[in-house]
């Protein structure tokens, strides 16, 4: 069965986010930075709580508080004033402005106005740098607005001069848990490495005493500005396109070779990134990682009987599907659907090059998909279970079989933030998830309850 064609135009249930949310949530990877949102009101409390709900932590975004004069008369005395004020109260380093649908469409000319305030404060002390990004929230996703953001931090800040010895990585939108064992890995490797953006810390911190406006963590700007510097640059996204990531940048203005990789989930993803941190640091697969691989083998071989066969529809970020198209593959779980919001064009490609060798028949992949189109293809695709956020319950509600929550956004589960994705660890974790779950399944469904497998 392939995708119907619809009779009808508009997205009905929307399976991506807005561009400026990706934004506001790169921006608060990065050291002593508050996100921005040129716009209404309206926008920002919905991100806030949206985000809130996922992470479990607080979370500010400013806004310039557009009203329906502004959209006639434009919205540049607001941005200003919004700048000042967020300048006094929070005492940030960086300013990260992302546009919305209402500035985006009545055409404000958001750079023309960051240049006239930097020209009116000049002199003034403890005013904060300033990054903008264009972020439409008709067009694209929030994965666009994520990596838009990171590669304007990168445009504005990062400088060349002499070489250092730094890793630049840049793994795209993942779990708070994923960016910290990704520091675990490169430090474990005896790597100095820039991870942009750092979100490990400061949307998944302890609990304070009091309360911090701007919470510690996130990449350090100076180290930002350093990454123009580094020897070699990692950047995980099977679908990004060149000119839509930060390390493309870095390579076009200061020649620093870009490794793109795609996420590194299930073993053999997780090879390729692994070999190639043990040729820049010319040193063997510490010992510890080691290990992790062959328990995560022996794992395989022990579940193999409980998952082999079982079909799954996967949806979600498009390089977090292929990661996941990777993963249930090498497990034995057959994908029938891969299904992204996004429109790469790159999806079908990426997915194919993880499970072409794998799979005796490659799953139906489409992009620009809704929620609609997923629960009107489920059925005669008679999935065994579904892989991706919590906006996938209600189909598999509507089935009764298991939804395996992972990616962004979760908000009917707690730690959200803490579920693990990448390396060997993060496979060994959703494989024990994934185990179980069909393994619950069948117990539930036994007409003897059997407690003994």
């Amino acid at each position: 069965m392939g995708k119907k064609t619809p009779d009808f135009i508009s997205t009905t249930n929307a399976c991506k986010l807005c561009r400026p949310l990706g934004a506001c949530l790169a921006f608060k990877g990065m050291e002593g930075t508050v996100p921005y949102l040129h716009g209404s009101q309206g926008c920002a409390t919905y991100m806030r709580r949206y985000i809130i709900s996922h992470y479990n932590e607080p979370i500010d975004i400013a806004s310039s508080s557009l009203s329906e004069k502004h959209a006639v008369y434009g919205g540049g005395p607001n941005l200003k004033l919004g700048l000042t004020n967020v300048a006094k109260k929070y005492r940030p380093q960086m300013i990260g402005i992302a546009t919305t649908c209402l500035t985006e469409t009545i055409g404000d000319d958001v750079a023309m106005y960051l240049e006239e305030y930097r020209r009116d404060t000049e002199g003034s002390v403890g005013l904060p740098d300033l990054v903008h990004v264009a972020t439409p929230s008709y067009a694209g996703t929030h994965m666009e607005g994520f990596h838009g953001a990171v590669r304007q931090v990168l445009a504005r800040k990062a400088e060349g001069g002499p070489g250092n010895r730094t890793i630049n990585l840049l793994p795209g939108f993942v779990s708070s848990a994923d960016y910290r064992y990704l520091k675990e890995i490169m430090a474990d490797f005896g790597l100095d490495c820039t991870m942009l953006p750092d979100l490990s810390e400061t949307m998944d911190g302890p609990a304070r005493l009091e309360y911090e406006k701007i919470p510690a963590g996130g990449t350090p700007l100076a180290a930002i500005g350093a990454m123009g510097r580094a020897r070699a640059t990692i950047e995980f996204g099977r679908t990004l396109g060149e000119q839509e990531g930060g390390g493309s940048l870095l390579t076009e203005r200061f020649g620093i070779i870009n490794h793109r990789l795609g996420l590194p989930m299930g073993i053999r993803e997780t090879d390729r990134f692994f070999s190639l941190l043990a040729e820049l640091s010319g040193r063997p697969m510490p010992a510890k990682y080691r290990d992790e691989r062959g328990r995560l083998v022996d794992a395989y071989v022990d579940g193999h009987k409980y998952v082999f066969g079982r079909r799954a529809i996967i949806y979600g970020e498009e390089d977090l599907v292929v990661g996941l198209c990777a993963l249930l593959a090498e497990m034995g779980i057959r994908p029938v659907l891969c299904a992204s919001g996004g429109t790469s064009g790159r999806l079908a490609e990426g997915v194919a090059a993880v499970s072409g060798d794998i799979l005796a028949e490659q799953p139906q992949v489409h992009e620009g998909m809704d929620f609609f189109e997923i629960s009107d293809m489920a059925e005669e695709l008679a999935p065994d279970l579904i892989v991706g956020h919590s906006k996938g319950y209600p189909l598999a509600r509507r089935l009764d079989i298991p939804l395996i929550r992972v990616g962004f956004p979760i908000h009917d589960r707690v730690g959200g933030q803490r579920i693990l994705h990448l390396g060997y660890r993060g496979a060994q974790q959703l494989f024990d998830t994934v185990t179980n779950a069909l393994i619950a399944r069948k117990q539930d469904e036994s007409p003897v309850g059997y407690s003994y497998m």
